[in-house]
């Protein structure tokens, strides 16, 4: 465990992606590149036009146990900076430390083969987030129960809806308690009823302990939800407080 019970700690983190679009290199240019330096400095030039950085400088920690909420514009670098905590991205300079198991809920049926069924995706998307076959198992019957599929589970994904998706994707991913718990957008998935239900998961979560990052456009599930608000503009750390961040953020969006 880190000092002072400490879960996830963001140290000077940034993230540049690099939006140009590179013409097709040949052993020849490469030869006449090296002896011409005016299309070299024109080359690094381009590149550094065509940088965008999606994060800056971001610099915070969560404890064990809280619920912090990512709020922010679209495109302010909420999803990037998920996605690097999840370890699915390497940040370009600083460093994502994590300490406990990750369960991320980002971009919920990602991961599942469209020509397969419900029951093989199951079993397929489990073995990616690290489970055993024993292990899904013994779960297999809890998830065809949350997701409300049993059904649906000879039936390939490609002919689920968006919302069945994400059902079973999110009755996957939760059939285990984790330490640190990354979501983005998932409590807005499927119909009222299971929205109601997913949110109730959660909180079982939270209330046992999981910590956990939360982006949503919801502040009402934000201010519901969550113990600690992070702000993010234009990739940079715009404020970081309590609950009543979300009402700043909304008139700071009233009057943009």
């Amino acid at each position: 465990m880190a000092k002072d019970d400490v879960m996830i700690e963001v140290k000077d983190v940034s993230m540049r992606f690099n939006l140009g679009i590179e013409k097709g290199f040949s052993l020849k240019q490469g030869f006449i590149d090296i002896f011409n330096k005016k299309v070299r400095e024109d080359r690094k030039e381009q590149k550094q036009r065509n940088d965008f950085w999606a994060l800056s400088h971001l610099d915070f920690s969560v404890e064990k146990g809280e619920v912090v909420g990512l709020i922010g514009s679209n495109g302010a670098g909420k999803s990037t900076l998920l996605k690097i905590v999840a370890g699915v991205m390497k940040p370009t300079q600083g460093k994502i430390n994590t300490y406990g198991n990750i369960c991320p809920m980002i971009e919920l049926g990602a991961g599942f083969d469209s020509q397969l069924t419900a029951r093989e995706n199951i079993y397929l998307n489990g073995a990616v987030m690290g489970y055993s076959k024993e292990f899904i198992d013994s779960k297999f019957d809890e998830i065809v129960e949350f997701s409300e599929l049993k059904d649906f589970l000879d039936v390939p994904v490609q002919n689920f809806s968006s919302g069945m998706v994400a059902r079973l994707a999110f009755s996957i991913a939760t059939v285990v308690d984790p330490e640190i718990l990354i979501v983005d957008e998932i409590l807005s998935v499927g119909d009222l009823a299971f929205q109601t239900k997913s949110e109730e998961k959660m909180m079982q979560m939270i209330n046992g302990g999981t910590t956990v990052l939360y982006v949503s456009h919801s502040l009402d599930s934000i201010k519901k939800l969550c113990d600690k608000v992070v702000w993010i503009e234009h990739g940079l750390m715009k404020k970081i407080g309590g609950k009543e961040l979300c009402d700043e953020y909304f008139e700071y969006m009233k009057n943009k």
